[in-house]
């Protein structure tokens, strides 16, 4: 008898003795916010028929990325990355293990590209200006050599031992922007799921990732917008269980002589990476996701391009700075054939 009530609950059609019709069970919904965090801006989207779990676990994956902000922040005084820089040449920085295995994640992606993808970065000088004018000339080149005197990831310490971290010279930085969005966005989707959310997406200011189905059953529409017409797509794609990881380098840019200069800076000259408009991975770890597009940026569409097609389980789509769209081997994507479409549910971009 139970399962025989139990099976007509499920169904909705359970009548009481009066004759009337039980409620049936709530539909699932689309839940979704904004929030500044990390000096961009995220949305949290969860997919429930609960509203009260759904807001329960947006405001949960809200407090896990303002935490990994404060632990980690190249910014905040009093985060441990902050902590280790001061001590750069001095000493080593015990550091929670958190901390510690995200730094040695970061240090592996920098030996698997040869140095393209490099946390500290942030030892450069900063001897250009993006200001989207016409210069009159680049740096001179032992300028440009010396900018980049005190970037140098093989000269992060790691002991394993004590989970301590040190720079190894004086003047070295590191800052985990490249890489730190797409962590806080992968640890909030693991706390919204460990919650009962079944579908949802988060967007860290187009570090996406995605899991489940939409209310109404589809998969996630990600767009990927088109550098030479603001705010319009060029191409989208429909994932689920996915990160989409699009980055543009067109709103930080100088040029000289009519030749485009982006705000990313290849580690190994100096000078600023060229070639590329924009980057957008696709895998399944946001994380990840988000390192990779600094890396293809690094090493130019060719290179970058062939790069990707190394790794296993990740692709890639590609804008070059005359127009071309390129794309990985696997990569599957839909493409609109005039600017100023309508952009799908999700856009994707971070400059």
């Amino acid at each position: 008898m139970v399962a025989v009530l139990l099976g007509w609950l499920l169904a909705g059609t359970l009548t009481t003795q009066a004759g009337n019709q039980l409620p049936t069970a709530a539909k699932p919904r689309n839940f979704t916010r904004s929030a500044h965090l990390m000096g961009s801006h995220f949305t949290f989207t969860a997919v429930s028929s609960d509203d009260s779990l759904a807001w329960r676990a947006i405001r949960t994956g809200i407090r896990e990325a303002q935490r990994i902000d404060r632990l980690c922040s190249y910014w905040d005084s009093s985060s441990q990355i902050t902590q280790v820089n001061r001590a750069a040449g001095l000493r080593p920085v015990v550091v929670d293990q958190e901390v510690y295995e995200l730094i040695a994640r970061t240090l592996k992606l920098s030996r698997l590209s040869n140095g393209a993808f490099d946390i500290t970065f942030a030892g450069g000088e900063k001897i250009y200006k993006f200001d989207r004018q016409e210069h009159a000339a680049l740096p001179a080149p032992e300028v440009v050599r010396a900018s980049v005197a005190r970037i140098n990831y093989e000269k992060v310490l790691l002991d394993p031992a004590t989970h301590s971290v040190m720079l190894q010279d004086k003047g070295m930085r590191m800052n985990l922007a490249g890489i730190l969005q797409g962590y806080g966005v992968r640890r909030a989707q693991a706390l919204m799921r460990q919650m009962g959310i079944q579908g949802g997406l988060i967007n860290g200011s187009g570090d996406v990732s995605c899991w489940g189905k939409q209310a109404d059953g589809s998969g996630w529409r990600i767009a990927i917008g088109d550098p030479a017409f603001p705010q319009s797509v060029s191409s989208w794609l429909t994932v689920s269980d996915m990160a989409v990881v699009t980055a543009g380098n067109y709103e930080q840019y100088f040029t000289v002589r009519g030749q485009y200069y982006g705000h990313i800076i290849n580690p190994h000259t100096g000078y600023p990476a060229t070639g590329l408009r924009s980057v957008t991975i696709i895998c399944p770890d946001v994380e990840l996701a988000d390192g990779l597009d600094e890396v293809v940026f690094v090493l130019g569409p060719e290179a970058g391009l062939a790069f990707i097609n190394s790794l296993k389980g990740v692709d890639c789509t590609l804008i070059t700075n005359d127009g071309r769209t390129l794309a990985s081997k696997n990569m599957q994507v839909n493409y609109y054939s005039a600017p100023g479409q309508p952009a799908p549910a999700t856009s994707s971009l971070k400059p």
